[in-house]
């Protein structure tokens, strides 16, 4: 099939590279002219405005978004309403709050617009190893686009997860778990760090936890990859951000009542780790002297404890 592609960052454009490794035409729009021509050089057809990337496609045109999230995704979407005809289709395939899709939708249907939110996943990876692709929109939408999505997805990795919503939705949960997946590796990882006695090789054990281990994962493939002694681990700043989904999810739990302790406490870890000089961590070091005379370090002193 034919499909416009705007944004061609990591994700748009490997998944653009993967829509012509299988056959499909690829019209692609950034705002950067590397980027563009980037992609040219895969096969894509380049395109210098939205207006052009509409022109260039064959009704039902199909455009897919992979943009940040936020302004971005909706002032795109904005200005694709006004260029695209009843029957078109647009994808946001980023990692919008699923709470935007309907009204995204409404506002498209009022052309005869179909809209389609797409919770992607796979990374930098996704090129080679394909992309989990979560969709949500009404059956005939999914129909436009879906040749483009079996394209994307591996073998089992697609499914149409329910109306307009519903894969945005999906994907935030998936994200959520992410977090509590990795912040159990990293805990884990760092218990065994603390080890000294036993000086055991980080990497060696991620490596054979890939086999037949009850934990092995991809989370685990990628700890293994982090810690191969080649790799630079030793000068990464231990800086954790996050970007929405799950903070999303723990609002979803407390919202639903449904107990979600793992993934809370992950996304509260991740702020932890920006706080080189927590307040919090100051207050409880002071109360535990003053109750209980327990020594506290003061950086007056270079580091060095008092009563």
């Amino acid at each position: 099939m034919q499909i416009g592609m705007v944004g061609l960052g990591k994700m748009g454009a490997n998944m653009s590279q993967r829509l012509i490794d299988k056959g499909h035409q690829v019209v692609a729009f950034d705002l950067s002219a590397e980027a563009r021509q980037a992609v040219a050089a895969h096969g894509a057809s380049p395109a210098e405005t939205l207006e052009k990337l509409v022109a260039a496609l064959h009704p039902p045109r199909a455009v897919w978004v992979m943009v940040p999230a936020g302004p971005a995704t909706t002032g795109t979407i904005d200005t694709l309403k006004g260029l695209l005809s009843r029957g078109d289709v647009v994808i946001d395939g980023g990692n919008s709050n699923y709470k935007e899709a309907g009204p995204t939708a409404a506002a498209l249907a009022d052309k005869g617009i179909g809209f389609v939110d797409a919770g992607t996943s796979g990374g930098v990876w996704g090129l080679t190893e394909g992309y989990c692709l979560m969709v949500g929109g009404t059956a005939e939408a999914v129909k436009v686009c879906e040749p483009a999505l079996l394209a994307l997805a591996p073998e089992g990795g697609y499914a149409h997860v329910g109306p307009v919503g519903a894969g945005h939705f999906v994907k935030m949960v998936h994200n959520g778990i992410e977090y509590g997946l990795m912040q159990a590796y990293a805990e884990g990882f760092e218990i065994m760090s603390k080890a000294d006695e036993f000086s055991l090789d980080l990497h060696q054990i991620a490596s054979i936890w890939r086999y037949g281990s009850v934990v092995r994962s991809w989370l685990l493939e990628l700890t293994e990859r982090a810690l191969r002694p080649e790799a630079g681990f030793e000068k990464i700043e231990g800086y954790v951000v996050d970007s929405g989904e799950g903070r999303w999810t723990a609002m979803e739990a407390i919202d639903r009542a449904v107990a979600a302790p793992v993934i809370a406490t992950s996304l509260f870890a991740r702020f932890s780790s920006r706080q080189p000089d927590s307040f919090a961590d100051k207050l409880l070091a002071a109360l535990r002297n003053q109750f209980g005379g327990h020594a506290v370090r003061s950086e007056a002193d270079g580091g060095s404890t008092r009563s």
